[in-house]
């Protein structure tokens, strides 16, 4: 048994224009075809495919059959493949990137990462984004290796020897904090309390910091790859460790965590940077990215600059 025929792009198009339109008739009138020349085209697809796909009989419109509306899915797919693959080939042409990859720093708060990619998608929908999530020194070597276009990273190793551009996007407060019950959330702590007990921290997967350690106080510490499980333990009285402070503020206004008062771990900004590689700078579209986690820090640091009326 022979299989259907391969129908044109210009059979769908005339076909999906005949279902939005609602009649020979009105779609001719949107293609500026005549009539006749619409129904042709639908027969001639019809007969390609080997089924009907309007009731021309019992209605005075067209209305689908059941073939017509199994078709009607995948000639939309079809069509919107095709709007898609123009669109980007005209980005291309314009010097627009077809992928920007995208790595970031755990540290990185939620809300501005949500803001910045939100809007990424929203202004260049024909340009992919590849993205990772990463901690400490792997988000710089994400970027130096060449993994990654551009980086929004905290600390950094080899600067004077890195092929990277860096270019400030804010600040990360961190905060050292325990659960309530934790021997180290009573009070004031004297010199030295920290190292007994065990001290949660952020494992590093790249080779940039090896032999080094970062905030690091006590002898016995356990090391994870995520925030997400450092915050489970921490809540559940497992240890201590630094936080960033957007992630722990509810919990220590509900009392679920405690702010540390160590004289080893105190409060700290950690600054922000937008990285890229000198010899294969980004293109619009990351340019674009950058620009955004810019104007991100220079809204925050306007509003915290901003007198209220009781300081004012």
């Amino acid at each position: 048994m022979q299989g259907p025929g391969t129908p044109t792009l210009d059979q769908l198009r005339v076909f999906l224009t005949v279902v939005e339109s609602g009649s020979f008739a009105a779609a001719g009138r949107r293609l500026n075809r005549a009539t006749s020349v619409v129904s042709y085209t639908v027969a001639n697809l019809e007969l390609q495919l080997g089924v009907s796909l309007f009731d021309r009989e019992s209605t005075r419109r067209p209305q689908l059959t059941e073939a017509g509306r199994a078709v009607l899915a995948e000639a939309r797919t079809i069509a919107h493949g095709i709007d898609g693959l123009r669109a980007r080939v005209s980005g291309l042409l314009g010097g627009l990137e077809a992928e920007v990859a995208f790595v970031s720093s755990v540290l990185l708060p939620g809300a501005r990462l949500v803001d910045a990619l939100t809007a990424f998608q929203v202004r260049f929908p024909t340009v992919a984004l590849r993205l990772n999530v990463e901690a400490l020194g792997t988000a710089q070597d994400f970027v130096a290796s060449g993994k990654a276009q551009i980086g929004i990273s905290v600390e950094f190793w080899n600067r004077e020897t890195d092929p990277l551009e860096r270019i400030a996007v804010g600040e990360v407060e961190m905060l050292t904090v325990a659960a309530p019950g934790h021997p180290l959330a009573r009070g004031e702590q004297p010199p030295g309390a920290a190292r007994e007990q065990i001290q949660l921290v952020i494992t590093d997967r790249s080779p940039l910091s090896h032999g080094q350690e970062f905030g690091v106080v006590a002898s016995r510490t356990w090391r994870l790859s995520d925030l997400s499980t450092k915050h489970t333990l921490l809540l559940a009285g497992i240890g201590w460790g630094s936080m960033p402070a957007h992630m722990v503020e509810a919990d220590i206004a509900a009392g679920r965590l405690v702010e540390l008062r160590l004289p080893e771990a105190t409060r700290r900004r950690l600054p922000l940077t937008a990285i890229y590689r000198t010899d294969h700078p980004p293109g619009p579209a990351g340019r674009w990215l950058i620009r955004r986690f810019v104007e991100q820090a220079e809204a925050q640091s306007l509003f915290s600059e901003t007198p209220t009326a009781a300081t004012a």
